[in-house]
């Protein structure tokens, strides 16, 4: 018997789980130091989706997160979550990119890698596990747990013995949708323990209400750490709370020794955090309880929801998760977890929108049935395999032995963009949203260098009076306690997104230069947002506010937003003229891409003859890149809307007159 040690995946998977992975570097620092005196045995803080969502929504560097991070905590080991040859994104990667992502992060300051392949293709794992050992770190080689005909206590013993061959540090069991039974757990980590013999680690999601529970007999099993979350992001689809669980084990022989003062400290600071940014907390719901039936694990819960509700279609909800355990069957049972958990359930969420199953199937569910992401763990089903194969035959080598090299290229194609080593990894890995950030890192720094010394708000204050969170174009979530003539534009866009989606009527508040009333009226033809701002400064031009019966006000300078308009002076915009032909729509709420990559060919341009079934453009939706096919044979006549911009669901995309 040994005392077991604790993961605190607060800082990653804990908020990825619950809160879309929305926590910024400056909701973390505050708290950071006194996480790092707990004596725990790592903080997960960095990998799985954490660093697309530094990119494409909060607009910070996620290489500058991770440094700030290591110059905190000194005590305790920093881990991350890497998916194999995919690394943090969702498709695979060339070895040298693999490679060098993996140096960079151990240099930037991980200490602890976990590795998986949502597969359980240990081919998959090679290339970063080698790339772990060789940079110095520890590499924890995963055994991504479900459930299926295919799936048995043979299938992960065999996959753990092989990863041990490799060169993996410890296991890790990654139980992602909460499907292990207590009884299961001790009989698995036992054997484990056993062979191959190495360091064992659980990981499991609260989802479906057993994880407290399959701790405990993996415990008394043997296992050798345990992953939690600090109580106000624990539980539903998150990780059980550490609290619960030291409190469990105090005066055992596996007593964790950790200080349940400081640990409540600690979650009365998230709590804090919760309230005030208005975030829900874990709770366990009667379509979570039925993880057993569809096995969607936590985070994808909240992503379904999420994406659900982009589309404006949360009430298919049910439906989709219905659907879901039939795609995963067609495809030969992957496991739920990412890249495959987006994989399957995109294209369950695409055969509910559409009404017709397989009518649209996103590049990756295409890649996914060639072979391109690794060998599935069952046959898929031949209906389905032979409308995207055809006579064509699947992939059966290691998928990345198909990929050439691809990282000095990319230094070429980012000469003069990319400032580091690092611009060009994230570049390699999401390269139309590494443009993006790009764009806006630029302008923020011709912005603040604008404004000069006089601008001193430029991040977080830092423990031990470190000074302040180097400004990198993070665009901070509304403050209500700021006074208006420091709001910036992006805080008043999104007060405006905020009260579009309640039932506010009105919402004023003032300073002593500047006053903010924001009303709701039936100007625009269906209560849209008229925005009035008065005080110094000159009225500046902003968009014509009555879209789709809601005003999206623009402003150039911190309290100053252009009159939108008084009630009853909105006109609806003009009808845009569609000439005649077939209509191409969006399937989906997305942004439209002309190219598959920034600097690539694009797929058509007007005059282009087209066929049917023929690649026309790219709808990003849902984390996949979603190719949109020609419905008809003919020529395209019309483009009607620009390379990356945001589109509706129905809004008309293409114009092809038929033959």
């Amino acid at each position: 018997m040994a005392v077991v040690k604790i993961t605190d995946t607060t800082l990653r998977d804990g908020h990825q789980s619950l809160w879309a992975t929305r926590m910024s570097i400056e909701d973390m620092l505050p708290i950071v130091e006194k996480l790092d005196t707990v004596g725990y045995h790592s903080l997960e803080v960095w990998g799985g989706a954490t660093f697309d969502v530094c990119l494409r929504y909060l607009n910070e560097d996620p290489w500058e997160r991770l440094r700030t991070l290591k110059k905190y905590i000194k005590r305790t080991p920093l881990q991350m979550l890497l998916r194999g040859q995919s690394l943090v994104g969702y498709q695979h990667y060339p070895d040298d990119v693999v490679e060098a992502f993996v140096f960079k992060m151990v240099e930037n300051g991980i200490d602890i890698i976990r590795v998986f392949d949502a597969l359980n293709d240990i081919r998959n794992m090679e290339t970063a596990v080698r790339a772990g050992k060789r940079a110095g770190a520890r590499v924890q080689a995963s055994v991504v747990y479900t459930v299926s005909p295919v799936h048995t206590t043979g299938h992960y013993l065999e996959t753990a013995e092989k990863l041990a061959e490799m060169g993996a540090d410890s296991i890790c069991v990654k139980d992602m949708a909460g499907l292990l039974t207590p009884y299961q757990a001790y009989d698995l980590v036992g054997k484990l323990k056993q062979s191959p013999g190495l360091p064992v680690q659980l990981h499991s999601h609260y989802i479906g209400g057993l994880a407290l529970a399959t701790y405990l007999k993996a415990v008394e099993a043997g296992v050798d750490v345990i992953d939690t979350a600090a109580v106000p992001l624990a539980f539903g689809a998150s990780q059980p709370p550490v609290e619960t669980v030291v409190r469990a084990l105090q005066g055992t022989p596996y007593d964790t020794g950790l200080d349940m003062g400081l640990l409540f400290e600690i979650a009365g600071y998230f709590e804090e955090l919760r309230e005030r940014k208005g975030y829900d907390r874990g709770v366990t719901r009667i379509n979570d309880m039925r993880v057993f039936e569809h096995q969607v694990p936590g985070g994808m819960i909240t992503n379904l929801v999420s994406q659900l509700r982009e589309q404006k279609s949360v009430h298919l909800l049910p439906r989709v998760l219905e659907e879901i355990p039939r795609v995963r069957r067609e495809l030969g049972y992957p496991p739920l977890v990412t890249p495959t958990s987006q994989i399957v359930g995109t294209q369950a969420v695409l055969n509910v929108l559409t009404g017709e199953r397989y009518k649209l199937i996103p590049g990756e569910v295409k890649a996914y049935i060639q072979g391109l992401y690794g060998r599935p763990p069952a046959p898929l089903d031949e209906a389905v395999a032979r409308r995207v194969l055809g006579d064509q035959e699947p992939v059966t080598c290691r998928p990345a032995d198909l990929l050439e090299p691809q990282l000095e290229k990319i230094k070429l194609e980012t000469r003069g963009l990319a400032k580091s080593d690092e611009d060009i990894l994230c570049y390699s890995l999401f390269p139309q949203i590494t443009r993006k950030f790009w764009e806006t890192r630029n302008n923020n720094a011709v912005a603040g260098a604008a404004a000069g010394n006089a601008n001193t708000g430029g991040g977080a204050k830092l423990p031990n009076g470190g000074g302040q969170v180097p400004a990198t174009g993070t665009a901070k979530p509304f403050d209500n306690t700021r006074e208006v003539n420091d709001m910036d534009v992006q805080q008043i866009k999104e007060l405006i997104n905020v009260i579009n989606q309640t039932d506010i009527a009105e919402f004023s508040f003032a300073s002593q230069d500047v006053s903010l009333s924001i009303r709701k009226t039936g100007a625009c033809g269906s209560g849209g947002i008229m925005p009035e701002v008065s005080g110094e400064g000159s009225p500046l031009p902003g968009p014509d506010p009555c879209t789709a019966g809601k005003a999206a006000a623009t402003a150039l300078a911190p309290g100053v937003v252009k009159d939108a308009g008084k009630a009853g002076s909105c006109q609806p915009p003009a009808a845009v003229a569609v000439p005649e032909g077939a209509v191409i729509k969006a399937p989906m709420v997305g942004t439209f891409y002309r190219a598959p990559a920034p600097d690539a060919d694009p797929f058509v341009e007007v005059g282009t003859r087209v066929e049917k079934g023929q690649t026309l453009c790219i709808l990003e939706a849902m984390k996949l890149m979603n190719e949109i096919e020609a419905e008809v044979s003919g020529t395209v006549v019309q483009i009607l809307v620009e390379n990356a911009q945001a589109v509706e669901y129905g809004q008309p995309l293409m114009v092809i007159k038929e033959d």
